[in-house]
């Protein structure tokens, strides 16, 4: 019965080489037919549209080259997108101040701004305002007055930094100075100083005091 025993565990032991080599065959063959070919087009990956990072209680400044402030944006929190490059922002509020000194302040619920700050959507009460200008003795030589203050109001504004547009698909209410107006829908162009209103547009203009 031992010599049995003997002779069983000897098989067995001579067969466990052998049956090592056959898994192995069979993972390779596995690998083989499983792995895509050289040149084959890889399945992409499925991007989530997920927070990469967070911030809370935040202010980003901005210099230029003379080392002067050109815009501040603070907020509550703010959530950065990978796969769009996006950052959403509660309570955001936002001052900026162009080469002439002009400040511009913008307050919303939220916004959304994408990676180099060119496009700012603000959302939820939001509010613009371009302070006036103060007046210069060349300019009140030649005639020219400064530019009053300007106040957007909307459910949503739409600013493109770089092109000086502002744009809104949403009512909006005008406040130029104290001339009032209402529209549907915005566009804006800064640089040429060009408004127009589109829908239902009411305006309410109200003459200047003469002085005496």
């Amino acid at each position: 019965m031992k010599f049995r025993l003997r002779e069983t565990w000897d098989r067995f032991l001579l067969y466990v080489p052998m049956f090592c080599m056959a898994v192995l065959a069979l993972g390779t063959y596995w690998m083989v037919r499983t792995t895509p070919p050289p040149g084959a087009p890889q399945a992409k990956a499925v991007e989530r549209h997920d927070p990469d990072y967070f911030m809370e209680g935040f202010t980003l400044k901005s210099f230029d080259a003379k080392g002067r402030m050109r815009s501040e944006v603070m907020g509550d929190k703010a959530r950065h997108y990978a796969d769009n490059a996006w950052t959403e922002i509660d309570r955001v509020r936002f001052r900026s101040i162009d080469e002439k000194g002009r400040l511009t302040t913008a307050t919303a619920n939220s916004g959304l701004s994408n990676e180099d700050g060119s496009e700012v959507q603000l959302i939820g009460n939001a509010i613009v305002v371009r302070e006036a200008e103060v007046a210069s003795a060349a300019n009140s030589a030649k005639g020219i007055l400064p530019a009053p203050r300007m106040e957007y109001r909307s459910e949503f504004l739409h600013a493109f930094m770089t092109t000086e547009r502002l744009k809104s698909h949403k009512p909006v209410i005008l406040t130029r100075g104290i001339d009032r107006f209402t529209a549907d829908a915005l566009d804006f162009d800064n640089i040429d100083q060009v408004l127009t209103l589109h829908g239902r547009v009411r305006g309410t203009l109200t003459p200047a005091k003469q002085s005496p």
